[in-house]
């Protein structure tokens, strides 16, 4: 058993802490957010996922985990703080890796492991790290030593991806590897990729830039076949049948905090990386396309309302890190609309969530912007009769079509455009003006 001190206590620290509290360590939590460690001592979990709940409250049942404000001296210090985007600079922002390095430097002895678990740009560990850990007057490799051990979890599904997923431990020596290798073996089932730190560190943003690219691809597949009226949802579903083609799905951006943020961490320090910068643009354009659909479908219609379907960045969770919809009602409504938000798991958003028939209430347009499984099963009938217009753009291309269809609605998605525009209904608002064909 050793002493493990986890400074961060987010998405993924905490559950992290109380896996290895779980795995026969003492676990020391640390965060500077005074309410977060207030409410595990309580016993309650900060935030909701499946299994967290259990996994603390058997932690502080073995009293191998607490919560506190300050760091103390320990076998192993894990940094699992969030490394921010700086989008004026297109950096990664490493102010709470370094600061949280500074407070483990008075607390450093001969023999400790340092892990960093955030995401880091490459050679991060063997420089800004290693500086700043070596103001202890202790040398890396010699007195202590340093690994990287990005995590590969996913919203909604944590606790069994960092159990069961194959993680990669780079070490910047040997010893740095083996020593995290036997600590995380404590509790993971997958296979452990042992490398060195700087390659671990690749290999993070890799993962995240390939898919960042596919998806760019997807969503650059869609805007041309809306351009021939073609459904890129069925051409995409037959070109994967090919045994070496795996397109993954367009849709109105990509959010969270890796995808939508790490290909940016390659590019910094690299003299040729324009495809990931191209596909980031791709991406991060995808609400302004969304938005030149919705303009399209309301041609006609003055002071129109929108109704957004989704916060999240994805489905069938409450996480709203650099979701397209922030940067999509932004936009609406600097061109006028005005936006009214609808999400069965956000709450304390930046916009006001509403609740469902509130949210359609006068609306012309519902779009749907996140893949909640709510929005997949849901049948309108309910509320049809609350809107002015039975206008719905699907971005996700997950809604039932023809149930929508039998309540009346035009549904419009990406990458399957209707060539033709529905008629104004017949309806008492004295704002709409007639389009003409």
């Amino acid at each position: 058993m050793v002493k493990i001190c986890v400074l961060g206590l987010g998405y993924i620290g905490l559950p992290t802490a109380l896996l290895f509290a779980n795995s026969g360590h003492e676990v020391v939590g640390v965060d500077i957010k005074h309410q977060m460690v207030e409410t595990l001592k309580t016993g309650k979990m900060p935030f909701e996922e499946n299994g967290f709940q259990e996994l603390l409250t058997s932690a502080l049942e073995k009293k191998a985990f607490r919560a506190e404000s300050q760091v103390e001296e320990s076998d192993v210090f894990l940094v699992a703080v969030p490394t921010p985007f700086d989008p004026e600079m297109r950096m990664a922002d490493l102010k709470y890796v370094i600061s949280a390095c500074e407070m483990i430097v008075p607390l450093l002895r001969k023999g400790n492991l340092v892990i960093i678990e955030s995401t880091i740009p490459p050679k991060t560990c063997d420089k800004q790290v290693k500086q700043t850990l070596e103001k202890s007057t202790f040398r890396m490799c010699e007195d202590f030593y340093v690994s990287h051990c990005p995590e590969r979890a996913i919203p909604g599904n944590t606790l069994h991806e960092m159990v069961y997923n194959d993680r990669v431990i780079g070490g910047v020596d040997e010893k740095s590897t083996q020593l995290t290798a036997e600590l995380y073996s404590s509790f993971v089932k997958g296979n452990l990729h042992l490398t060195t730190s700087t390659t671990a560190e690749m290999i993070k943003l890799m993962e995240n830039t390939f898919r960042d690219v596919n998806i760019a691809l997807a969503n650059e597949f869609a805007q041309i076949a809306d351009d021939y009226g073609i459904d890129i949802w069925k051409a995409i579903e037959i070109a994967n049948q090919h045994p070496r083609v795996n397109i993954l799905k367009p849709g109105p951006g990509v959010g969270g905090h890796c995808i939508a943020i790490d290909p940016w961490f390659l590019t910094e320090n690299a003299s040729n990386s324009s495809l990931i910068m191209m596909a980031r643009q791709i991406n991060d354009s995808m609400p302004q396309y969304v938005l030149k659909m919705v303009k399209e479908v309301l041609a006609g219609i003055k002071n129109p309302t929108i109704t957004v379907f989704g916060a999240a960045y994805k489905g069938d969770i409450a996480d709203t890190r650099a979701t397209p919809a922030k940067k999509f009602i932004k936009l609406a409504e600097k061109e006028g609309f005005r936006v009214k938000v609808y999400d069965p798991f956000v709450r304390g958003w930046c916009y006001p969530v509403l609740e469902l028939n509130e949210a359609v209430d006068g609306s012309d347009c519902i779009v749907v912007l996140t893949d909640h499984s709510e929005f997949r099963n849901m049948d309108p009938t309910g509320f049809r009769n609350k809107m002015f217009h039975l206008n719905v753009i699907d971005t996700r291309n997950i809604i039932n079509l023809s149930v929508w269809q039998n309540s009346d609605f035009y549904v419009h998605t990406i990458g399957k455009k209707l060539l033709k525009l529905p008629h104004v209904k017949d309806l008492e608002k004295s704002d709409i003006l007639p389009i003409v064909y």
